[in-house]
């Protein structure tokens, strides 16, 4: 019986800490050629960085998919948009470059962006590009 406290003391000691680590974990700076650094930096599109990374964006929407929104979140960082949408449904828009939200989040905003649809479990299930109206 004191081997059995003293293998279970053991694997505690041992699974404390590595669930310390990996919930301090830092963001991951790239996804394939996909800069996340500069991604995040850039909120709303308004600087111009991330209209430079759409090509790359597409590039690696494949692997995306499947994702949970959190762990979307974390990597390409708070969301400029996030709507909820019906049967629990959410949806993050990422402004990819600048527009009227630039000085006013409020107002409608004809920039182009990136809408990441959530199904209801929160797994990344569609991603679609709305291009500016000509």
């Amino acid at each position: 019986m004191k081997e059995i406290k003293h293998i279970y003391t053991g694997l505690i000691a041992l699974i404390i800490p590595l669930m310390l680590l990996s919930a301090c974990s830092s963001a991951p700076e790239k996804i394939g050629n996909l800069d996340l650094v500069k991604w995040r930096s850039d909120r709303g599109g308004c600087k111009g960085v991330r209209k430079g990374l759409e090509s790359e964006f597409v590039k690696i929407q494949g692997e995306l998919l499947g994702k949970h929104i959190d762990e979307v979140g974390f990597m390409l960082g708070r969301p400029d948009i996030h709507q909820l949408g019906a049967r629990d449904q959410n949806f993050y828009v990422y402004f990819l470059d600048k527009g009227v939200h630039c000085t006013d989040i409020t107002q409608k905003s004809a920039a182009q962006k990136a809408i990441l649809r959530f199904n209801a479990v929160g797994l990344l299930s569609e991603i679609t590009f709305q291009a500016r109206p000509l």
